[in-house]
C-alpha cells in the first residue's frame, strides 16, 4: 500500500491543512505524555522548511460525547506543539475544528475535530469546512487512518492530498511485515481478548516460523485453538489467588494452577522460551502484553519480552498501544526498529484491510 508523499508536494507559499494524531492524554491542562506530538514534528519541519504560508493541524482527542467539553480542548497540545517547535503557535478555538478566523501564526492548531457532530459520521459538509481553510492536504495520522472520518478521508476528495512523513513511514515499516521477510520470523502477542487479535495472527502466523501467546489470550487459546497453524503457548504462570495488586502469588505450572486462581503473567520458564524464540529470529512483531504489567509483580514477563525484542538483531517491529507502553517504559524504544504509532490501525493494515485515510491519497 503506498500514498503520494508530502515531499513531492508543492507547497511553498500556501496554506497547508496537516491531519495529525494529537490525541494525548491530557493531566488537567498540561499534557502527560507528548510522544504522539512529537512523532507530529518532522512532517511539520519539513513543510515550514519548504516556505508555506501557513500550516493549519488538526486532530481529534478524546471522544467528547456532545459537542464542545473543555476537557477535550487542543488549547494546551498547541501549547506544547509551540514549545517543542520552538516558533509561536497559534490556536483557533471556535469549538467546531474548523475555523475562518485563523491567526496569523505560520503553524495554527485548529479546535478537536470531534466537536463538531460531521466528523465521525464522514460528512461531506464538515470536510468542505476544513477544505477551504487550505490549498492542500497531508495525512500524518496514521492512528487514525483506518477511520473513514471528515478529516482523515473525505477532505482528501476535495484537495490535492498527500501522506505525510510518519504516515509514510508507518506503511512502509508495517508493510515489510506483509511481504517477503527474513527468517526464522517470529510472532509475539498477548493481552486479553483473543478476538481482538484473531484477524491479524490469521494473516501473518500461517507465514511465521513461531507465534508466541501469552496473557488471558494463552488461556482462550488452550480452551480452544482457533488457528491453523501451530502455537507456543506459557508452559507456567505467575498465578495469584485473586485480580488484585497485593494478591497471594505464586510461579506454577499451566497443568498445577489452584483452583480458583487466575494467571497474571507468564511464568520464568516461559519467559526463557519465548526469549530463545526471539534471540534467534530475524524478524519480529510484538502486539501485546504478556500479562498485567501495570502491576509491577505481574510484569517481568511483558518486560522480559521487550528486553529480549530489543537485544535482537534483527527487524523488529512493535505495535498496540499496551506493548508500545511497555516498551518504552522499560527504556528500550530506541533499540527497536519500529514502535507503531497506530494501535487499532496497525493491527487492520496487518490483517491485509484497506485503510480509508490510505486510500483516499492517490497513489506514489
Amino acid at each position: 500500500m503506498t500514498a503520494r508523499s508530502v515531499r513531492t508536494a508543492e507547497v511553498a507559499g500556501k496554506r497547508v491543512l496537516v491531519r495529525a494524531d494529537l490525541n494525548v492524554p491530557l493531566d488537567g491542562t498540561r499534557v502527560a505524555d507528548d510522544t504522539r506530538i512529537r512523532a507530529s514534528l518532522p512532517t511539520l519541519r519539513l513543510l515550514l522548511e519548504a516556505g508555506v504560508a501557513q500550516v493549519l493541524v488538526c486532530s481529534h482527542l478524546g471522544r467528547p460525547k456532545s459537542g464542545p467539553e473543555a476537557a477535550f480542548s487542543l488549547q494546551p497540545v498547541a501549547a506544547k506543539l509551540g514549545e517543542l517547535l520552538g516558533i509561536a503557535v497559534g490556536f483557533a478555538g471556535d469549538g467546531t475544528g474548523a475555523s475562518t478566523a485563523v491567526g496569523p501564526e505560520r503553524v495554527v492548531v485548529l479546535e478537536n475535530t470531534r466537536f463538531h457532530p460531521g466528523e465521525t459520521k464522514n460528512d461531506a459538509g464538515y470536510a468542505a469546512e476544513l477544505a477551504a481553510l487550505a490549498d492542500v492536504y497531508v495525512n500524518d495520522a496514521f492512528g487514525s487512518a483506518h477511520r473513514a472520518h471528515s478529516s482523515t478521508e473525505a477532505v482528501a476528495h476535495l484537495l490535492p492530498a498527500y501522506a505525510g512523513l510518519l504516515l509514510e513511514r508507518e506503511l512502509v515499516e508495517l508493510g515489510k511485515l506483509l511481504g517477503e521477510v527474513e527468517r526464522p520470523f517470529v510472532i509475539v502477542s498477548g493481552g486479553s481478548k483473543v478476538a481482538d487479535k484473531v484477524a491479524v495472527l490469521q494473516h501473518l502466523g500461517a507465514r511465521a516460523d513461531a507465534v508466541l501467546i501469552g496473557g488471558k489470550m494463552a488461556e482462550d487459546v488452550r480452551g480452544e485453538n482457533p488457528f491453523s497453524f501451530p502455537v507456543v503457548l506459557p508452559s507456567d504462570v505467575v498465578a495469584a489467588a485473586s485480580f488484585a495488586e497485593d494478591a497471594e502469588a505464586r510461579v506454577a505450572t499451566v497443568d498445577a494452577i489452584p483452583e480458583g486462581w487466575l494467571g497474571l503473567d507468564i511464568g520464568p520458564a516461559s519467559r526463557e522460551e519465548f526469549a530463545r524464540h526471539i534471540a534467534t529470529a530475524k524478524t519480529v512483531f510484538w502486539n501485546g502484553p504478556m500479562g498485567v504489567f501495570e502491576w509491577p509483580r505481574f510484569a517481568e514477563g511483558t518486560n522480559a519480552v521487550a528486553r529480549a525484542v530489543a537485544d535482537c538483531d534483527g527487524l523488529t517491529v512493535v505495535g498496540g498501544g499496551d506493548s508500545v507502553r511497555a516498551i518504552e517504559e522499560a527504556g528500550l524504544a530506541d533499540r527497536v526498529t519500529w514502535v507503531s504509532t497506530g494501535g487499532g490501525a496497525s493491527l487492520e493494515l496487518l490483517e491485509g484491510r484497506v485503510l480509508p485515510g490510505v486510500a483516499a491519497i492517490p497513489s506514489a
